[in-house]
């Protein structure tokens, strides 16, 4: 009974945290009824129209250079990261005056079932909105950007339970077995972008909460992870800087390529999840992006972390590469991303992969999505030193772990812009038999969920040659 209780007392949090993350003005609502004349719009993802730099940069006018311009921020995706064009960009958007504003977000409620000896059972709820102004500046453009998440407060204990998923900290210690909630503010940005001739374009990024040129675009943000209501195993290894501090970056794209370098202050954030850190400029990195066609988008990077975990302070060189795909087809679309990163620990000279197959199959009003992950773990006993020790003293440093994930949303609310789903997902792991004293010889974990998403009211292209959508 008192486990009842407290599960229903948090699921009303969620929903009440929900209720305040996702306001949406009656202006935007207004104008968008205004603008689209399908009052219940079908939740599938529709194709962007294509522009080509040389194209809309042709004229003389400073305009034509700034609709260019804006239209190339308005497609960034976490930091300056890209999702594939061929998805479309889904927001609502309103003009007022020189500025065009743009909102969308989704969460999650998640009641987390787990097996075995270290699996968990909790209720709690994965969000995040991002609110986006642009406009143009002379024969440039300007963007401001901010997302937001109420994870601080829908997500109890510090962290939601999630076997095998180490790092950042609660109550001052290790995570072990669980992923931290994102902080409140997740981002909040300033970005600049002019032309440097028809097929070409800078673009300057600074963020005092952001994302550098590191990685992929970050799992909640990436189209192939739509529907997945938990953080990938692999997210240290892979894209946990998307919430850093003092990010400066610099790009310069030129036709179907995109060269970035970064620098920015290297620690993770801690776990108070409220406040704006800040610290020096101690960290680099630089990525390089290709988008061959709509549907394809590539990038390898790499760059040097100064103490990024603050219960392990030594430097980290992380390495990265990813595919990201997204067709769309009569009823809805496919989509799928490859990732593998690859942290080198400087002080214990130890290396560490990661490699992750996800996607998911959107068909009417139906989502099948998956996700396959292998990943080096060095940290499921960093709350135990005395078994850590056991294990150094064999020889171990650490363990391969496998999960399987494959789950099912399906919509049932449509309207003006608004998807709400629920559905449920299940994980399989594999790992060295050293672990079953620890973890059992099959733990399994289980997800019922009800997704909310807002979207806007129909796909909005903006972008030349590629589109951020979420």
């Amino acid at each position: 009974m008192e486990t009842s209780l407290r599960r229903n007392s948090w699921l009303t949090l969620n929903l009440l945290a929900l209720a305040l993350l996702v306001p949406f003005p009656s202006s935007i609502r207004a104008q968008e009824a205004q603008e689209h004349h399908h009052p219940e719009p079908a939740p599938a993802q529709s194709a962007p129209m294509e522009h080509d730099h040389g194209a809309m940069t042709a004229g003389p006018a400073a305009s034509s250079f700034a609709a260019a311009s804006a239209a190339l921020l308005m497609n960034l995706a976490s930091g300056t990261s890209l999702n594939p064009a061929a998805a479309g960009m889904h927001a609502g958007h309103v003009m007022k005056g020189a500025w065009t504003l743009m909102f969308h977000g989704q969460a999650f409620i998640v009641d987390a079932q787990e097996t075995g000896p270290r699996g968990e059972d909790q209720v709690f709820s994965t969000n995040w909105a991002m609110i986006m102004a642009t406009r143009s500046a002379g024969k440039g453009a300007i963007l401001l950007r901010a997302m937001l998440s109420l994870e601080p407060a829908t997500i109890q204990q510090g962290f939601y339970p999630l076997l095998f998923q180490t790092g950042e900290e609660a109550d001052g210690e290790p995570i072990v077995d669980g992923q931290h909630p994102h902080d409140f503010f997740m981002e909040l940005a300033f970005a600049y972008s002019r032309p440097l001739g028809k097929r070409s374009f800078l673009l300057l990024y600074a963020a005092p909460v952001g994302d550098p040129a590191l990685g992929p675009v970050a799992f909640p943000h990436r189209v192939s992870n739509d529907e997945n209501p938990v953080a990938t195993l692999g997210h240290h290894g892979q894209d946990s800087t998307h919430i850093l501090y003092d990010v400066l970056t610099a790009a310069w794209d030129v036709d179907k390529f995109r060269l970035e370098a970064s620098a920015f202050h290297g620690a993770e954030p801690d776990d108070q999840r409220w406040d704006i850190e800040s610290g020096p400029i101690d960290s680099y990195s630089g990525r390089l992006t290709w988008r061959p066609t709509p549907e394809w988008v590539a990038q390898v990077s790499r760059g040097g972390l100064h103490e990024p975990e603050e219960h392990d302070p030594q430097d980290i060189t992380r390495t990265t590469a990813s595919v990201l795909w997204f067709h769309p087809t009569a009823s809805g679309h496919v989509t799928s991303g490859v990732i593998w990163g690859r942290n080198y620990l400087e002080g214990d000279r130890l290396t560490l992969n990661s490699y992750l197959l996800e996607g998911n199959w959107n068909f009417r009003k139906n989502y099948l999505f998956w996700r396959v992950e292998r990943l080096d773990r060095n940290e499921l006993f960093g709350n135990d030193p005395a078994q850590e020790a056991i294990f150094a003293a064999q020889g171990i440093d650490s363990f391969t772990v496998n999960a399987f994930t494959l789950g099912y949303t399906r919509d049932f609310f449509a309207k003006k812009g608004w998807l709400i789903g629920a559905g449920a997902d299940a994980i399989l792991y594999r790992y060295p038999s050293d672990l079953d004293p620890f973890y059992g010889s099959s733990p399994n974990s289980y997800h019922f969920f009800l997704r909310i998403r807002y979207q806007g009211a129909g796909s909005h292209s903006t972008t030349p040659g590629h589109v951020h959508p979420s």
